[in-house]
């Protein structure tokens, strides 16, 4: 009984440096297959190139964590006591950045225990089913914030109607006695239809006079004059 113990928490020594170099490599190339496929889905949205690196960067370590593990139940005891105190309070904007760090943990634990016909399978189906899914194509909505003199109003309308073919929603209009704030609800491929014919929208709205400020407010919060 005594010997079981010991042997259940024995570390395995038969592995080569060829299989401890293979497990991460194999991690980082997978890594950056994640990278390429995060970079698609996420164009013209929010994207930062900081998080995309880190979810390569994530599947080495995790590669490379599971390597040293193994089998091992005293190591990965120490693991989650050490990882238990790491606590992260960034919010997640996309929901679909939770399910590329999940994929980057995952590739990282095949590789790391040796499963490479698993990670390369499953990364390959979970790329497949975005693209089925339409997530590599992203459609996010827009507001289009026009403020302005009260007189200006009705001219703002026309030109909002005549620029995005009556498509564009207004949800929100807000009226002092001498200010307008209007707020219009469109999409990303209305903008760009928009622009074929206008490419400065901005511009041909500012030339009705009496404008104050017009912003085009994204999904993710960042906003462009």
């Amino acid at each position: 009984m005594k010997q079981q113990l010991l042997n259940l928490f024995a570390t395995p020594r038969d592995m080569t440096w060829e299989d401890i170099l293979l497990n991460i490599v194999l991690a980082a190339v997978l890594g950056f297959f994640i990278f390429l496929s995060y970079a698609l889905s996420h164009r013209g949205t929010i994207y930062s190139r900081k998080f995309n690196a880190s979810l390569v960067i994530l599947a080495v370590l995790t590669g490379t964590v599971m390597t040293v593990i193994g089998n091992n139940i005293a190591l990965s005891l120490g693991m989650v006591g050490a990882l238990s105190i790491v606590r992260f309070r960034t919010a997640i904007k996309d929901s679909r950045d939770t399910v590329y760090i999940f994929w980057s943990i995952i590739v990282g634990i095949c590789c790391g225990v040796g499963d490479y016909a698993v990670a390369c399978i499953s990364s390959a189906v979970t790329f497949v089913v975005i693209l089925l899914l339409g997530c590599i194509k992203s459609d996010n909505r827009m507001l289009l914030i026009i403020r302005a003199a009260r007189s200006r109003q009705e001219p703002i309308k026309g030109q909002v109607y005549k620029l995005f073919r009556a498509k564009a929603t207004l949800r929100v209009e807000n009226t002092t006695e001498e200010h307008v704030e209007l707020i219009y609800e469109l999409t990303q491929r209305l903008l760009r239809r928009a622009e074929k014919s206008t490419p400065d929208i901005p511009a041909s709205i500012y030339a009705l006079g009496n404008i104050d400020y017009v912003n085009l407010v994204m999904q993710n919060d960042e906003v462009s004059n």
